[in-house]
């Protein structure tokens, strides 16, 4: 089955690429990565304004949503660029929080862009927990889940970012938020359906991340061997080095079907199956484009490492691929 974007949404990708090209996102990215939220912050403000986040919000909380294939195709273009943030936990809140009480109290926020939210199931680190403004945390229980409106260790404490786990993409803040004493937001089954339904938002869009991700890696890669001499001749003439990248364009092909396949039914085992297929295509990808541009690419100072270490991160993100191989068999 062949799956091609409509006008309208191929539109939205270009005003999308096009936003964040002159945004200059390596350096967005790197200030993120020091702590330094202003620019990110900013940067966020603008995606906000372009309508990313209402694509997860209903149309009665102010979102124009929920819409997972435009959203799939704003994230491909998020992860084109390495735009830092917790984008894909700020799309996947909305799933919890489907209680009329609540998603009048929290939607319109998210939909804007006023709040930036964070998210952890089942006691899992959270994603920049210092740059959120809303932490929200499941736990699961005999009669079903609890919903809290958790507190990040950092405040109170006389800490500035309190506990952070180290991942391989610095623009990745790890943290953990307190779990005792949040507000108790919702509990029971409905809980856990709510999650299972978030988690599935949450893979889409790492999985549609990963795709962007892979995509600008290849492109880059592409370029540079074209660049790059040996013998007298460019590395990108060598049979050995277009096999690499063809195999790269195969498995970053083969992934986008599968993608736009699984937005259209958002059915678990579809996302699942996508995650994995787009996080292995870009983690390939980035195999192919470090050996490729040979010592240079281990460099943090040379811009491809932020997308480097980001194709890692997102192989285990919201699932690792044996996990989400498991849901497809099952």
């Amino acid at each position: 089955m062949r799956f091609l974007l409509d006008d309208e949404q191929r539109a939205f990708a270009h005003s999308l690429d096009a936003l964040l090209t002159a945004a200059d996102t390596p350096s967005v990215v790197r200030s993120w990565s020091a702590g330094d939220h202003t620019a990110g912050r900013a940067l966020w403000s603008r995606i906000a304004d372009a309508g990313v986040f209402a694509l997860a919000v209903p149309e009665a909380y102010e979102g124009v949503g929920p819409l997972p294939v435009e959203l799939a195709v704003a994230f491909v273009e998020l992860g084109r660029h390495a735009v830092p943030g917790p984008l894909v936990e700020t799309v996947a809140a909305p799933a919890l929080l489907t209680e009329p009480g609540l998603a009048k109290r929290f939607l319109p926020g998210l939909a804007s862009g006023k709040t930036i939210a964070t998210v952890a199931l089942d006691g899992s680190y959270a994603l920049d927990g210092d740059a959120a403004t809303l932490h929200l945390t499941v736990e699961g229980g005999e009669d079903g889940g609890e919903l809290r409106l958790a507190q990040w260790h950092g405040h109170g404490q006389g800490q500035e970012h309190g506990p952070v786990r180290t991942s391989m993409d610095p623009a990745r803040r790890l943290t953990r938020l307190q779990e005792d004493g949040g507000e108790l937001l919702a509990a029971g089954p409905q809980v856990t359906a709510a999650a299972a339904h978030s988690l599935t938002w949450a893979r889409l869009a790492t999985a549609a991340q990963a795709l962007g991700v892979g995509l600008t890696l290849l492109d880059r890669t592409v370029a540079y061997v074209k660049q790059r001499s040996q013998f007298g001749v460019p590395i990108g003439s060598f049979q050995a080095v277009k096999h690499r990248l063809a195999d790269a364009k195969v498995a970053l092909e083969f992934a986008r079907p599968l993608l736009f396949g699984a937005a259209l039914t958002m059915d678990p085992a579809d996302v699942a199956a996508a995650k994995v297929t787009a996080c292995e295509a870009a983690y390939t990808t980035a195999r192919t484009a470090l050996q490729l541009h040979g010592a240079i690419g281990y460099t943090a100072e040379y811009d491809l490492s932020l997308w480097l270490t980001k194709a890692r991160a997102l192989r285990t993100a919201w699932g690792t691929p044996g996990e989400c191989r498991e849901l497809v068999l099952r």
